[in-house]
């Protein structure tokens, strides 16, 4: 085992990936430039000194463009791992993605495949509305493409390295606050995700979720940042008497529905947190299932914890109280009981 932060994590999965399987590239904006930081957040920081600029390759700023050459790469049979700077950049490169990446397989009946990952940062750091949005449930309604959100350095490593040899478009949401990137790729506010990583090849199946807290009173489900705000309100609510039970998805297309569905039927209450805006979002879908698959199961109103529908403010006293809270966790459990 090793001790690695989510980035060092990504890191040494693209480097085993990249030793096993020469048709794996990286594609990005500074993700290889001399004296740089290896990509926003230090991802791919070293790696061009390995594998060389061919398989390192820097873009000009243009994510339609840097998106459709992973895209066509991928078609023509090499498994590109393309980095966007930032998650809100997605929406440069939305018919890329959505049209052609998450169609292609379907239109021509099987017989093209697009085995790329996209890798993006997501979540509020006190850089505004155009730097700190969460966009998962804008592409967990694109069929065609898989959606994994890792909360941990385990499983950021294990579903990385799942994903580049998966033969379908993965899109791997990153929060930036669990990095743990150094330096001056310090952010303010964030939470150490350093874990114990092995040394030896793994992976983590995509499709998978995890119980991170076991409980049998109330079932918290969160994704990337909110899992470490649903662990922190259930033990505040441990001492209290009130035994939460934590669900982190881990892979949010295609979604661990049984694991979802069992925890609720055990406790019979259900909060569900999430970074993004309430309307339209991925934690109204979880909210859905479960009162069409196991309302009978259910004690109490299903609760969702999440941002108001506003853009993500910039100023830091704003943002805090825009992005969920352990306190506004506790208060959801609360009113169940």
């Amino acid at each position: 085992m090793a001790q690695m932060s989510i980035a060092e994590a990504l890191r040494q999965a693209i480097r085993e990936e990249m030793q096993r399987d020469p048709r794996v590239f990286c594609i990005g904006e500074d993700i290889g430039v001399e004296g740089g930081w290896g990509g926003a957040f230090t991802v791919t920081l070293g790696l061009s000194d390995e594998f060389g600029h061919e398989r390192i390759l820097d873009t000009p700023i243009s994510e339609l463009g840097l998106t459709g050459v992973a895209v066509g790469a991928a078609m023509a049979g090499l498994r590109p791992i393309a980095d966007m700077q930032y998650g809100d950049f997605l929406f440069l490169a939305m018919d890329q993605l959505v049209n052609q990446a998450a169609k292609m397989t379907y239109m021509s009946g099987g017989t093209v495949k697009v085995p790329m990952v996209m890798r993006a940062p997501v979540g509020a750091t006190r850089r505004g509305a155009q730097h700190a949005q969460s966009l998962e449930a804008f592409f967990t309604h694109v069929p065609g493409l898989k959606v994994v959100a890792p909360s941990t350095a385990y499983d950021a490593k294990g579903l990385l390295k799942s994903a580049v040899r998966d033969d379908n478009p993965v899109i791997m949401f990153e929060h930036k606050l669990l990095y743990g990137s150094k330096g001056p790729r310090t952010e303010t506010g964030a939470i150490s995700a350093t874990g114990e990583v092995p040394e030896e090849e793994y992976l983590v199946p995509i499709g998978e979720g995890a119980i991170r807290r076991e409980g049998s009173d109330v079932t918290i489900v969160g994704k990337l940042l909110t899992v470490y705000r649903a662990l922190g309100a259930a033990e505040q609510l441990a001492q209290e008497g009130i035994e939460a039970e934590v669900i982190d998805p881990r892979t949010l297309v295609p979604l661990d529905r049984d694991l979802i569905l069992e925890s609720v039927r055990k406790t019979g209450r259900l909060v569900v947190v999430e970074e993004d805006n309430i309307t339209g979002g991925w934690a109204g879908d979880i909210a859905a299932m479960v009162a069409e698959e196991a309302f009978f199961w259910l004690d109490a109103p299903i609760k969702r914890v999440s941002a108001p529908d506003t853009p993500a403010p910039f100023a830091p006293v704003m943002e805090a109280f825009y992005v969920p809270s352990e306190e506004r966790v506790i208060r959801a459990v609360k009113s169940l009981f």
